[in-house]
């Protein structure tokens, strides 16, 4: 099924991000988490960018055949600019489509030593249109930032720059994780008076781990609210209260997001199947 067909289907959807293992001996320990998370009936799961092959890794083509032949769970295959071009981007769509996958999603993807510019592709709307004009039967989907880019001069700009993704046929916006609800519905009210009318699913990641702050804020640009901060100094050294904590604010979030009429909600379980069914368990009644 296209993943936009579900938002015409249901009041609130419900997804999980999972990430592909680095090491392809992993895999088995996976599609166990995967099976897990199955349980939780989401209506898809997304699969973050993996190259597989000679890096040593898992694919996501991979992951997402896994999901959608064995678990019958629609996949969201993650597709980035970065380190491709027109050719390698054509060959993966090629892979998914045999795979039976047919919802994308299109990012510009992270700057890294290993991924030199694309020459095709410089902005994620770039290869979300090239999906567009040369596989029309796939399902696009794209990213949206409800505290802005962190390289957009300002957040108009960036809520401006999300008509090129919907003009280049997204059906369907993923937001980065943010920790203050506010944040998201002064985006969503913004992009709605700039014209934005694609369904936007609210991206929450629960923090249940110290070893995750830092990292997690680091690359996310989230801003921290006072709530969120005083968990993390109450608990920061107490890791059972802090993983406790983590789930009931992830749930708070959760249920206020539900019940203040997103779109749908995205959870960034971190390939935690036990944090996934924790929060599900808070917020199923909900759904």
């Amino acid at each position: 099924m296209l993943i936009s067909q579900m938002f015409k289907r249901k009041r609130c959807v419900f997804s999980i991000e999972c990430f592909p293992p680095k090491q392809t001996a992993n895999f088995d320990k996976m599609k166990d988490t995967l099976r897990e998370m199955s349980r939780l009936s989401p209506d898809f799961i997304s699969v973050t960018y993996g190259a597989g092959g000679s890096t040593g890794g898992v694919s996501t083509v991979e992951v997402s055949r896994f999901l959608k032949n064995e678990l019958n769970i629609e996949p969201l295959a993650h597709m980035i600019c970065m380190g491709s071009d027109r050719q390698k981007a054509a060959a993966l769509l090629e892979e998914l489509n045999a795979a039976g996958v047919r919802n994308v999603l299109t990012l510009r993807g992270d700057r890294t030593p290993s991924r030199p510019e694309s020459p095709d592709f410089v902005h994620a709307s770039d290869l979300a249109a090239f999906v567009w004009r040369n596989q029309p039967e796939f399902d696009i989907h794209a990213a949206c930032y409800p505290e802005g880019h962190p390289e957009s001069a300002s957040q108009q700009e960036d809520v401006n720059n999300l008509l090129y993704k919907q003009q280049a046929g997204a059906s369907h916006l993923i937001s980065q994780l943010f920790f203050d609800n506010m944040h998201f519905y002064r985006f969503l009210n913004l992009a709605r008076r700039a014209g934005i009318t694609l369904p936007v699913s609210a991206g929450v990641m629960p923090i249940v781990r110290r070893s995750q702050i830092e990292r997690t804020v680091a690359l996310s640009s989230a801003s921290l609210p006072s709530d969120f901060t005083r968990m993390i100094s109450r608990y920061q050294d107490d890791p059972e209260s802090l993983y406790k904590a983590g789930i009931d604010y992830s749930v708070k979030q959760l249920r206020d997001l539900i019940e203040g009429g997103a779109d749908g909600v995205h959870l960034y379980a971190m390939n935690d199947a036990a944090v996934a069914a924790a929060v599900y368990d808070g917020i199923r009644d909900l759904l």
